[in-house]
């Protein structure tokens, strides 16, 4: 079963497309492995990754551009299966002779395609129903499909909206069946990666579960692991995975930081010490986190400030551990996908809570990270089966330096007292009214200003808590949730009852994640 488990997989070549880890989860979807590397991916080392399946990703340019990026003939003669989408459908006509135009009229949005002919095995569910609603996002499209392919379906705009070679199992779709905009777009992709390339799907949390817990004992063998321990979803199910792999040879370290959620320290304890058995070194460093943070405000400071004390205490911690051979860490496949590509200056800004500086070198530990194949809804299903609670498993994203970077300006005790007691109050009313699982994300802010008002016979100077809340399906783009006012009231009037030193609450209803506020 291990073997097959990842013998069973997909490979997908990003051209730069915007929802190319989009792809890779639909794909996942369909209980089927996959990777995506980059188009340059040379033919000798895809033969070597043997995919059952090849996926062509969209991308920004035109095939005519300088510089555009291609595909080797010879990869459309490994006899695997391809499917292009956008960019992928217009490279792979371009390369077997087909005629790639510029449209009449550009195309970014929603569109109405129909069928053409015979839909075949990868459209035929798809158009099962008739027409489809569908994503475009093109300048191109395909004019003259090549020899040996047919039109399967079109568009107003788009004449070539999908096109096909069933004899060499060659397909291309012009729209992108991955996003959620396409409605029975996940259909095709399942057609694809199930009926065409003929996957079983064996791609399940429990079939993962069973080879990464026999891969840890192999690896590990006898040896001690540390593992810092965050309580976020990724350390919390890694931990869960490594300790019914090996047992008490895991060591957790739990670096309370003075920056967490309400009772989030005790919660951790009692799910991972008392209720699992897992071994969690507790180490109380809040006064030390608040004494380097003091006078400090720029938030890109705070979290690296918050990173290297981090290191130094889980560093301490760590040589208290006697012969632990390895590090084990949360590391997942975005993660992964990041760190192998080229980050711009604007991607490194937004992740910079992940770019604290690594473990020194000195420590000589070995890496161990077995969720390092997953997207984050696939760690909170393995999770799931982990047995791990619900509330845990689903906790919407915290960044790693906690509530340090949701207090805007200095960080002080007071500060993250007020942020916590609110915050708290804030998640437990979306939790009880059952919107805290339509919601992406949620979380309260302390305003760096006050505000004067009246309270009962006296008037108040006092603090400002912002409440932000947003749904997103891919966390790059997200727009405000649509809080019910009366939800909304309960809240602010609980916040400015009940914690003392706020006086007033606002709802923030921008669609975009401010620079300041960021999602992990």
């Amino acid at each position: 079963m291990a073997d097959a488990l990842h013998d069973e997989k997909i490979l997908i070549l990003d051209y730069g497309s915007q929802y190319t880890q989009l792809i890779a989860r639909r794909v996942r979807e369909a209980h089927a492995y996959c990777e995506i590397h980059p188009f340059s991916m040379t033919l000798e080392e895809i033969r070597a990754f043997a995919p059952r399946g090849i996926i062509l990703s969209g991308g920004h340019q035109s095939v005519y551009d300088a510089g555009a990026p291609s595909l080797e003939e010879g990869v459309l003669e490994l006899g695997v299966p391809v499917l292009g989408i956008c960019y992928g459908m217009q490279l792979l006509a371009h390369t077997l002779g087909g005629r790639v135009d510029a449209a009449a009229r550009r195309e970014y949005g929603p569109a109405r395609v129909r069928p053409v002919g015979e839909s075949g095995p990868l459209l035929d569910e798809f158009f099962a129903e008739g027409e489809a609603d569908v994503w475009m996002s093109h300048g191109d499209h395909v004019a003259q499909p090549p020899a040996g392919f047919h039109l399967v379906a079109a568009s107003d705009n788009a004449p070539a909206a999908a096109m096909a070679d069933e004899s060499r199992r060659l397909y291309g779709v012009q729209f992108h069946p991955e996003v959620h905009h396409t409605p029975r777009g996940t259909w095709i992709v399942e057609a694809f990666v199930r009926r065409i390339c003929g996957l079983q799907g064996l791609w399940t949390p429990g079939h993962f579960i069973d080879h990464v817990v026999e891969a840890i004992r192999q690896q590990v063998g006898r040896e001690r692991v540390i593992l810092g321990l965050s309580g976020g979803v990724d350390s919390s199910v890694a931990a869960a995975l490594i300790h019914r792999a090996i047992g008490d040879q895991l060591t957790c370290v739990f670096v309370d930081n003075g920056l967490l959620r309400l009772h989030e320290g005790d919660q951790v304890m009692a799910t991972f010490a008392r209720h699992m058995g897992v071994n969690v070194v507790r180490v109380d460093a809040e006064s030390r986190f608040l004494d380097k943070l003091a006078g400090v405000a720029d938030p890109e400071k705070k979290r690296k400030i918050i990173g290297h004390a981090f290191i130094e205490i889980f560093e301490e911690e760590s040589a208290k551990v006697e012969e632990a051979r390895w590090l084990a860490q949360g590391t997942i496949y975005p993660d992964v996908i990041e760190s192998a590509g080229a980050k711009s200056k604007v991607a490194t800004a937004i992740k910079s809570h992940h770019n604290v500086g690594g473990l020194p070198e000195h420590m000589k530990l070995k890496l161990l990270e077995p969720l390092r194949e997953l997207f984050k809804d696939e760690v909170r299903r393995v999770g799931e089966e982990l047995g791990l609670p619900h509330r845990m498993v689903h906790r919407h994203p915290f960044p790693g330096p906690g509530l340090g970077v949701r207090i805007l300006g200095e960080v002080k005790k007071a500060s993250a007292d007020v942020l916590r007691q609110a915050d708290a109050i804030y998640l437990d009313e979306l939790w009880e009214t059952g919107h805290y699982d339509k919601i992406s994300q949620a979380f309260a802010v302390f305003l760096p200003v006050k505000s004067v008002g009246v309270m009962g016979d006296g008037r108040t100077y006092e603090n400002v808590i912002a409440l932000r809340a947003v749904e997103t399906k891919d966390f790059m783009t997200a727009s405000a949730y649509p809080m019910p006012h009366d939800l909304l009231f309960r809240i602010a009037n609980r916040i400015v009852n009940e914690v003392k030193g706020v006086n007033r609450v606002v709802y923030d209803i921008t669609s975009k994640p401010p620079g300041t506020i960021e999602w992990e």
